[in-house]
């Protein structure tokens, strides 16, 4: 795997043993192994988050909202994260193992994980026939396997305390953007990938959800691999038309805190959503993608991008 994450930070946690003292003195009833009671519920507890790729764009605005809110933030990236407060265990997404170890550093420095958050991601514009096998493989080692890799290794820290998962998808995942292809066939399964996990973690006091933004205004727009007249060849005109409406599409869309409220929101949920959109707008776009046919769909989807 080789890839591209994101950044996060530290702020103290409130030791165990104090915690469960003023419980008790406060005659509160202790949780089943698991399970959070009513007032950890409430993210306000000094607790725990990993974020992978908390270094820029939604990952960075989530782990800075989660700082002001007591959270021991850790960022698992290539990219440190700007700001002492956030610890940041290095780590490319794209080579096996990598993130797998760093979230395992993550919970046992912290003893547990309360909030995973998965936000790394690489987007490329190219054609299906031309497209290279080592680009396509690169992305769904970031989009997707990253994200497994960072799940299955943050499961046993979440279970201790009853945390929750978020996956940063897209609605690219249930709409197809012209020639990104592969983007949106990875954001496909990452919603899949936190459906199954929800049913198998749930039973075990965790959560997991894939949230899906649509159109963010980042530097995302700008990392994307556009394939050029040479690469693309006889689709070369419509690659061109297609990534520049979708990057003006990005960069007139919404603020990526936004997108950071909403995974707040979301981790805060008692019965969080599998998949849920991010605004109404793309909440009625993804339900109406559900409900008209298909080549309906790509017909306002042509149209959007610019294509024949």
């Amino acid at each position: 795997m080789k890839t591209q994450t994101k950044s996060a930070e530290t702020a103290q946690q409130t030791p165990p043993a104090a915690e469960e003292t003023a419980g008790k003195a406060a005659g509160e009833k202790t949780p089943p192994a698991g399970k959070m009671s009513e007032n950890e519920h409430t993210m306000s507890a000094r607790r725990t988050a990993v974020i992978v790729g908390a270094s820029s764009g939604i990952g960075r605005e989530t782990a800075l909202r989660l700082l002001a809110r007591g959270f021991r933030v850790y960022n698992i990236s290539r990219t440190p994260f700007k700001g002492e407060r956030v610890k940041t265990i290095a780590a490319d997404a794209a080579m096996e193992g990598e993130v797998a170890s760093a979230v395992k550093r993550a919970g046992e420095e912290s003893g547990a994980i309360d909030l995973f958050v998965y936000s790394a991601g690489f987007s490329m514009a190219a054609p299906i026939e031309y497209a290279k096998s080592g680009d396509y493989r690169y992305l769904f080692e970031v989009n997707y396997f990253g994200a497994v890799e960072g799940l299955r290794a943050a499961a046993p820290f979440l279970k201790r305390r009853g945390g929750r998962a978020v996956l940063v998808g897209s609605i690219g995942g249930d709409v197809p953007i012209p020639y990104d292809s592969f983007y949106s066939s990875s954001k496909a399964a990452l919603g899949m990938l936190a459906r199954e996990a929800d049913l198998e973690l749930r039973p075990h006091g965790v959560r997991v959800s894939a949230l899906l933004p649509g159109g963010t205004a980042t530097d995302f727009t700008y990392a994307r691999r556009v394939y050029g007249e040479e690469e693309s060849l006889v689709y070369a005109p419509s690659v061109k038309k297609a990534s520049a409406a979708l990057a003006n599409m990005e960069q007139g869309g919404m603020n990526p805190s936004l997108v950071a409220d909403a995974i707040l929101k979301l981790a805060e949920k008692r019965n969080p959503p599998p998949v849920s959109a991010v605004g109404g707008r793309n909440g009625f776009v993804r339900y109406m993608s559900k409900m008209l046919p298909e080549r309906v769909t790509d017909w306002f989807v042509r149209k959007k991008f610019n294509q024949r």
